[in-house]
């Protein structure tokens, strides 16, 4: 295939409504359904600059069952006639213009002083991202309608004299799919972003209606924020609600424009409720920015001032942080400023380095006179923030010693020698493979799943825990690294197990801890000196189903390029009497023989693998076998190898 050319020709730009069906992110923060609902925002916040400059106190929006929303408002109406200034219609500008709009003045006193839309693009942008835009305008004593489709202008202004005196704006639009991956903006956000834009214009009416639910929704907050903490604490503060106002003047630079910022802010303290939230311009600021740096070094220093001055600290004590502070904060700042410097278009976080200086010191003032003001309730504040300090501090320190604690007993397993650890870290994922030597070791480790597979070699034969006295059990290498990999300590009590813990389940490090042997005498050896090991210093983990036996196949059945595994001669005669044709039937390899993919699919493989759970039926018959197999009665033993040997003996011939 041919390399395509880049040259002259490969460069292009997009035009017209192509700048956002394209690329909708760029405007937007994203092509998803948040994208889609910061559209529908760009247009609710030009009807909220209107009542917010004094024209207009009710905005209705509706959510259609369409999935299309309108929005209407009391305002002044947009200009949408001939503009002598740009020798064009305004129309033509506010929604088919990128960067285009009346909000560029805001410093000088224009029509918007505190405008929350600030770049032009707004309503350019969601009319381009819309299958179809409609807007009718009330002003002048005319009407004028407007329809798109995709982008596009169809029919151009249609205007006519109405005899009604009335203004306003009606948009109705709707998401194009075709644009954004999801545009059905559920009924939640819709209520959320009213009931804020409520708390924060106080006096303007906002109503939702759903026509899919038939539900209205009427949001009205007379006092703005003071009315939106008192709903939101009820009767769980511990202090009156305090509510502040002021005005700065100044500027980022000093080559910058001086510009003006008007705050409020309402606060109190409850060990119920902690909410902060900031709001610029009517914008809900999800990160913060500004306000949020402002109100941490403000609330920080001066309640470590007071704290000091009224010698609550005690010896030696570190300062408090803001996250004292936050656990019992219930904060809602609203400011606006005439030029405003957003982090990008969805406006979630400020950055003027003005307005942050000018919040620092307002919220320092207002928190002095709190303190000066209101001295029992100060004196409370304070006690509360350090109860939280402290309680924040033994917290950490209980932590920080349950992680050293953790982080010991994993660097003690992960010293121990030729130990493979798996990648994961949480207890119930995690399988431990305890493998026969070496050999078994390699062949284990290819073939597992390092994620929550680690694996255990034992380094020749472990010794007989029913026999051994526990100075002996305790002074092997092989038994004591296996018990410190586990984690759970040991339950027996003697002065020999002193660097071994008592016996905790919580402390296993394991789901699984499975016994892998070859399927020969040695192997059942093994096998059998682990299980007792488990039941002589943990009996508690085969209970408790922890100990599984990986069960080996005894036979490989191949008829041409198709491989069975048999794990009984039964299993093996059934497999050889469904086949047909030449059949080549061979002893199973060692674990350390096998290649593998045959270890991962016999062995490993969860999906595949053959594992026996050990699980003690009867206690007591579990100690009458082991004492058999195991310990010092000859006669039974011999006895029990007269009675039962036959059954195993054909399973264990060479072939």
């Amino acid at each position: 295939m041919a390399k395509k050319q880049y040259d002259n020709e490969s460069i292009k730009s997009l035009k017209g409504p192509d700048k956002v069906r394209l690329r909708p992110g760029v405007i937007f923060g994203s092509d998803s359904l948040e994208g889609c609902q910061h559209s529908f925002f760009e247009i609710l916040s030009n009807s909220i600059d209107e009542a917010r400059e004094g024209y207009g106190d009710l905005i209705s929006v509706t959510r259609h069952r369409d999935k299309s929303i309108t929005v209407v408002d009391n305002g002044r109406g947009i200009p949408l006639d001939w503009n002598t200034r740009e020798e064009r219609f305004n129309w033509e500008l506010v929604f088919c213009e990128m960067y285009a709009g009346g909000k560029y003045d805001n410093n000088a006193g224009s029509d918007y002083e505190y405008s929350l839309g600030l770049n032009g693009l707004g309503s350019c942008a969601t009319q381009f991202s819309s299958e179809f835009f409609d807007v009718t305008v009330y002003r002048d004593g005319f009407r004028y309608d407007l329809h798109f489709e995709k982008g596009y202008n169809i029919g151009g202004l249609r205007k006519e004299p109405v005899t009604r005196r009335r203004t306003g704006t009606t948009q109705h639009w709707k998401p194009d799919i075709e644009v954004f991956t999801d545009i059905d903006i559920p009924l939640e956000y819709f209520c959320d972003v009213l009931k804020k834009q409520a708390v924060v214009n106080s006096g303007v009416t906002f109503e939702l209606y759903d026509e899919q639910s038939k539900q209205s929704f009427s949001y009205t907050y007379k006092d703005g924020i003071a009315d939106y903490i008192r709903e939101l604490v009820g009767e769980t503060a511990f202090t009156e609600i305090q509510f502040c106002e002021g005005n700065a003047k100044g500027r980022d630079r000093a080559d910058k424009p001086e510009y003006k910022v008007k705050m409020q802010a309402a606060f109190c303290f409850s060990n119920s409720v902690n909410i902060i939230e900031y709001y610029h311009n009517s914008s809900y600021l999800e990160y913060g920015g500004a306000p949020d740096k402002a109100l941490r070094a403000a609330f920080v220093s001066e309640v470590d001032k007071y704290l000091t001055a009224k010698g609550k600290y005690t010896k030696d004590e570190s300062k408090i942080t803001f996250a004292d502070i936050q656990d019992s904060l219930v904060f809602i700042m609203n400011s606006f400023s005439t030029i405003t410097s957003y982090e990008n278009q969805t406006k979630k976080a400020i950055t003027n380095k003005f307005i942050q200086d000018a919040m620092t010191r307002f919220l320092r003032e207002k928190m002095e006179v709190f303190f000066i003001e209101n001295t029992i309730e100060g004196d409370r504040v304070l006690d509360q923030i350090l109860v939280n300090k402290r309680s924040r501090e033994n917290a950490e320190r209980a932590r920080v010693a349950s992680k050293k604690k953790m982080t010991e007993k994993m660097d003690l397993a992960n010293k121990v020698k030729k130990f493979v650890d798996c990648r994961s870290k949480e207890p119930d994922e995690r399988e431990l493979y305890i493998v026969e030597g070496d050999s078994a070791l390699g062949s284990v480790k290819m073939a597992r799943d390092s994620e929550f597979q680690a694996v255990m070699p034992i380094r020749g034969k472990i010794l007989n825990c029913m026999k051994a006295p526990l100075d002996t059990i305790f002074k092997s290498d092989i038994i004591t690294d296996l018990l410190r990999i586990l984690g759970c300590g040991v339950e027996v009590t003697s002065k020999f197990n002193k660097d071994i813990p008592s016996f905790d389940l919580d402390n296993l490090r394991w789901s699984k801890i499975i016994i892998c042997t070859d399927a020969d005498v040695d192997g059942y050896q093994i096998r059998t000196l682990c299980l007792a090991m488990f039941y002589r210093l943990a009996p508690t983990l085969i209970r408790a189903g922890k100990i599984f036996i990986a069960e080996s196949p005894l036979f490989e059945i191949t008829q041409k390029d198709d491989t069975y595994f048999a794990y009984t001669d039964k299993e093996k005669n059934d497999i050889v009497a469904g086949l047909t044709g030449k059949v080549t039937i061979q002893r199973s390899k060692g674990l350390g023989e096998n290649e593998p993919d045959m270890m991962k699919l016999t062995t490993m493989d969860p999906a595949t693998r053959k594992l026996i759970q050990v699980t003690p039926a009867d206690m007591d018959e579990t100690q009458e076998t082991f004492s058999v197999l195991l310990g010092d009665d000859l006669p039974a033993r011999k006895k029990h190898i007269e009675e039962f040997g036959h059954l195993y003996l054909d399973s264990l011939d060479v072939m």
